[in-house]
């Protein structure tokens, strides 16, 4: 007699993955989400595409997948829209066992405090109490109490800049089909979950550098030990003014009396080091920045314009850094070569492409989105390059003025790989200064950089938090609030998403 073989799980995959500032006057809408669907999904990650290490360990269903480049808030309508097809892809979906929630943690919708709980519990309430739901998530996703009740395994990166990502998000995977191979009545594990009150940019909690290198290195030993499912240090999102934005330790497991401990040991130490966070790099205004980097011998010599970071939610069109550049002298009259990466500007990427390679222009660029201190600015130069066919910038233009050569784009893009400057005639190493929309240097530019630094910039992610203004986050809150405190760090226990939580 042959035994009948064992029935995969059914596994959903669906959501919507964006980092948004609320102080960017910029909007992340539907198209800006990119959305995949069906197959599409699948082709996404190398663990669950054809022949992937879990292409056979369950039966998948991709509903619907959208990530977007950090940007501004999503209107109300757009999430309406993205969600209600989630939603409907879920009930036509039939019985599930599991489901891979795909989220980065720091959506922020229009009128809406806490996107990712609100999509959550919808999510919920289609799929039902028994179905076993799990999400790797960016260190910088923010998770309330809702969220974590919610969903049943939550896991986030470990490293910063995210060196991590792929494997993160097949740990979540990973997680929840050993989850899925326990009787049911096992299957959801307890959470030990407390918000530290400490808000603050990436660029000051890189694992790169201390205190987050060894607070973070704590994590995969918590992890190792019996009772304990995972363990995760969600640092927050700086640049989103929300009652749900701070750090939060979490860690996940059966044994209630092992994750209370170690929770609240870990959140412990966070707290007492926090004092200690730091800018990844010497960090100064622009002015100073340029100054060091005139007077290095150390090339190339990057410098991050970090207040319009579009990897953060910036805009990306702030036009103050290049106002600046274009008045240095050193660049004016071409003693030194730098490249300025970038500004998205349709508009004057059009009237270039139609001047051609070699020809004198005269444009306005930027600041069509976020006006910020300086309006538009006036490049006036020669048209170096063109390229087209990026995903993200759809086309590129490179004007020269004097030895500046500034990065044009049709859509907003980031610039982090020296294959962006070469596919545009740059070369990044044999240039004198590279200035780039960034925080903290992506691994490709922080190998080539020979020395940088962290330029202090305006815009919908400055660095200096006290200056955007926050209004609404939970009170007190280091470094918002400069008078001594002692906040509650003890574990609150969030039960199984299947029952219901008294505190949420």
């Amino acid at each position: 007699m042959t035994e009948s073989p064992t029935r995969l799980p059914r596994i959903a995959i669906a959501g919507l993955s964006v980092e948004s500032s609320t102080f960017s006057p910029a909007r992340t809408t539907v198209a800006s989400f990119r959305p995949k669907r069906g197959a599409e999904i699948l082709a996404t990650r190398p663990f669950w595409s054809p022949g992937g290490s879990l292409a056979d360990a369950a039966e998948w269903v991709p509903i619907l997948q959208g990530r977007s480049i950090p940007g501004g808030p999503v209107p109300a309508e757009d999430y309406r829209q993205l969600k209600e097809e989630i939603l409907a892809g879920l009930r036509a979906a039939g019985p599930l066992d599991g489901m891979v929630f795909d989220i980065h943690g720091a959506m922020s919708v229009v009128g809406m405090d806490d996107a990712e709980g609100d999509l959550a519990v919808a999510v919920r309430e289609v799929v039902g109490p028994d179905v076993v739901i799990s999400t790797g998530m960016d260190l910088h996703g923010n998770v309330s109490r809702r969220l974590a009740h919610t969903l049943d395994l939550l896991t986030c990166y470990r490293m910063a800049p995210h060196e991590d990502a792929l494997d993160t998000k097949e740990r979540a995977v990973h997680n929840l089909l050993a989850r899925l191979a326990l009787p049911p009545e096992h299957r959801r594990p307890l959470k030990a979950w407390i918000p530290v009150p400490i808000l603050l940019p990436g660029e000051k909690t890189s694992t790169r550098i201390e205190p987050a290198k060894s607070l973070y290195a704590r994590v995969p030993e918590i992890e190792a030990l019996a009772g304990v499912l995972d363990a995760a240090i969600w640092i927050g999102y700086a640049w989103a003014d929300e009652p749900r934005n701070c750090c939060v330790v979490m860690v996940t497991g059966d044994d209630e009396a092992v994750i209370t401990t170690e929770a609240e040991r870990l959140a412990a130490e966070i707290w007492a080091r926090h004092e200690e966070f730091a800018f990844v790099a010497p960090a100064a205004d622009l002015e100073a920045c340029l100054d060091a980097a005139v007077a290095s011998d150390q090339r190339p010599y990057f410098i991050s314009d970090s207040g319009d970071n579009p990897t953060a939610g910036g805009a990306g069109d702030v036009t103050w850094t290049l106002d600046q550049l274009l008045r240095r002298p050193e660049l004016a009259d071409g003693r030194l070569t730098a490249a300025y990466a970038s500004i998205p500007d349709a508009e004057a990427v059009k009237q270039c492409v139609q001047a051609g390679v070699g020809a004198k222009v005269a444009v306005q660029v930027g600041a069509r989105v976020d006006a910020g201190p300086a309006g538009p600015v006036e490049l006036t130069g020669e048209v170096r390059h063109i390229a087209e066919g990026d995903p993200d910038a759809i086309t590129e233009v490179v004007v020269r003025a004097g030895g500046l050569d500034v990065i044009i784009t049709e859509r907003r893009k980031p610039y982090h790989r020296e294959a962006d400057f070469n596919r545009n005639g740059i070369d990044p190493r044999s240039t004198d200064l590279i200035i780039v929309k960034i925080g903290y240097l992506e691994p490709e530019l922080f190998a080539m950089a020979k020395d940088w630094m962290l330029a202090l910039t305006p815009g919908g992610v400055d660095q200096d938090l006290i200056r955007l203004g926050h209004r609404r986050i939970s009170r007190p809150m280091y470094p918002f609030d400069t008078e001594p405190f002692q906040p509650d760090l003890s574990a609150r226990i969030i039960p199984a998403s299947d029952q219901p939580d008294p505190e949420a």
